[in-house]
């Protein structure tokens, strides 16, 4: 009986310090607010993991070209996926594969066509968040992709595009992004992970201190999934001197492999 008295006491007592430490967490980070009263995301940002190789959980791997050995290797990453393995439907987890295999010939990013979303917001290169009340602009470093994010005027996308058309709202200290009217051609990753023009995507913005942001999105695309899957990772601010987006015209590194079909062969 005393034993029980004991655990009995013991565990209200740690139940008890667990909610007087969290009593005393420190308040939700508020961001320094843009003359309008909004959280002021801007800056320039960067995603430090190793989402752009493969968006789940994967394994050091030989890259598609062994010439070039450990330099063009996958490194290890633990992913961003949250809850599982991506939910393919099975024509296109098929695909994927397919992909995967193929990916030295089919990866738009060799080509250097636009990211997609969410892939921009993850390749291993710095963006930049540039606020106004009516618009939010985000410059990748990328082939210069570029998203409007319509804060005020909410519309369809007036056609499919690589970056999809994106509307934008505030709930509390959240940049809320929808985003729809994508292209079927852009990829989440280089491990081929894909969509089709059916993608939706629901993107969360929140500062969680004056150098972090947390990115979440959420995933939906029925003619792809079973079901919405989602991201989440950490978003870090650039702290250089004089930090800025560098100018990557990457066409031009990539011009034989874009247009080399339309060069006139000489007569024989």
């Amino acid at each position: 009986m005393l034993a029980r008295v004991r655990s009995t006491a013991s565990l209200a007592a740690v139940l008890w310090l667990t909610a007087g430490a969290a009593s005393a967490q420190t308040p939700t980070y508020k961001a320094p607010r843009t003359p309008d009263g909004k959280p002021n995301l801007g800056g320039i940002w960067q995603a430090l993991n190793e989402a752009y190789l493969d968006i789940e959980a994967h394994a050091a791997a030989p890259g598609p070209v062994p010439a070039l050995g450990a330099a063009g290797a996958a490194a290890p990453g633990l992913g961003i996926v949250q809850g599982g393995p991506l939910p393919y439907l099975p024509a296109a987890a098929e695909q994927k594969k397919k992909n995967y295999e193929n990916r030295l010939a089919l990866d738009p990013e060799i080509k250097c066509y636009l990211p997609g979303v969410p892939r921009a917001t993850y390749m291993p290169y710095p963006f930049q968040i540039v606020q106004t009340p009516k618009f939010i602009m985000m410059v990748h470093t990328f082939a210069r992709a570029v998203r409007t994010i319509y804060m005020d005027e909410h519309t369809e996308a007036p056609a499919d595009s690589w970056m999809g058309w994106s509307n934008g709202h505030w709930e509390g200290e959240t940049l809320v992004v929808d985003t729809a009217g994508f292209n079927s051609d852009s990829w989440f990753d280089r491990a081929g992970n894909f969509h089709s023009e059916a993608l939706h995507v629901v993107e969360r913005f929140t500062a969680t201190s004056p150098g972090h942001l947390l990115y979440e999105a959420t995933i939906e695309d029925p003619k792809v999934f079973a079901r919405p899957w989602m991201i989440s990772m950490p978003l870090y601010r650039r702290l250089e001197k004089n930090a800025q987006v560098m100018d990557f015209r990457c066409v031009e590194f990539a011009e034989d492999l874009i247009y080399g079909h339309l060069r006139k062969q000489p007569a024989k």
